[in-house]
């Protein structure tokens, strides 16, 4: 690469960081890359370091020695997930959100890539730290935050299907009991999407009593994988705690109460934020 001025090296190592989170990086590779001595680019990860936590963008971590470099660790402060968190009540609050039998249309906002990945930012720095082999969700809805929070954790991403599919080779199959209906479905992954005793942080858009969340777990348990934590971007605060089936999770949003009739929708932030 052809050496840049200083003022353009300071943006194109920037943004090389953003796009790299969670991997540690030789100075000699920026050295390399840029065209200059370490010293200069330690000054200029000096920079970068300050702007990053000044504006609350996560923090640079350097490690010295032979086999050191520099890390970039996402972050975002609870107030400014509380910020976020706050503007998604909102938009759940719209009555034209109720659906029949009292549920909640989500799918507009899943389909927003800039709220998604805030959201994935989100549960990064919740799971940052939590030494998190993959990332697991089952389709179809939580995909979009799985692969998000995936992106910022750097890590790959698996997806539980409810049904086998030709294309993706032996499989394990489990069956679970849906928290919202009583009802038995099925879950199935293939051998060849996860390593034994990986470990797994699962993710979901939606959580009422936890079944879902539950078989996922028993899934991982046929793969000898140990779960690093749970979260969900929306829980449900209406269900008793004898009957949730999942009780270490966390959760950005709580849904308190649906009134169909009133077309009234009653949210709050999660049990992240009480914390």
């Amino acid at each position: 690469m052809k050496k840049l001025k200083r003022s353009a090296r300071l943006v194109e190592l920037t943004q090389f960081l953003l796009a790299r989170p969670h991997s540690l990086i030789p100075l000699t590779t920026f050295a390399e890359r840029y065209g200059a001595a370490k010293s200069s680019i330690s000054e200029d990860l000096a920079i970068i370091k300050e702007v990053f936590e000044e504006e609350g963008m996560g923090e640079l971590q350097t490690l010295a020695g032979a086999a050191g470099g520099v890390k970039y660790i996402p972050r975002v402060s609870e107030e400014k997930a509380l910020g976020i968190i706050e503007k998604v009540c909102t938009k759940l609050e719209e009555p034209g959100r109720i659906l029949p039998g009292g549920y909640l249309y989500m799918s507009d906002l899943l389909g927003q890539p800039h709220l998604v990945n805030e959201i994935g930012d989100i549960f990064a720095t919740i799971f940052g730290g939590k030494n998190i082999d993959v990332v697991m969700t089952v389709e179809t809805k939580g995909i979009p935050i799985a692969y998000a929070t995936g992106a910022k954790l750097n890590l790959p991403v698996v997806l539980v299907r409810r049904d086998h599919q030709v294309t993706e080779g032996s499989a394990v199959s489990i069956n679970y009991v849906s928290g919202s209906h009583k009802s038995i479905h099925t879950m199935t992954l293939s051998r060849r999407a996860l390593k034994e005793k990986s470990r797994v942080l699962i993710v979901d858009d939606f959580m009422k009593a936890g079944g879902t969340v539950r078989g996922m777990i028993d899934l991982l348990a046929e793969f000898d994988a140990e779960v690093a934590g749970v979260g969900v971007l929306l829980d449900s605060g209406s269900v008793d705690s004898e009957e949730r089936q999942v009780e270490e999770y966390v959760s950005l949003v709580t849904l308190e109460t649906v009134d169909s009739k009133n077309r009234v929708v009653g949210v709050k932030p999660g049990n992240y934020f009480d914390q």
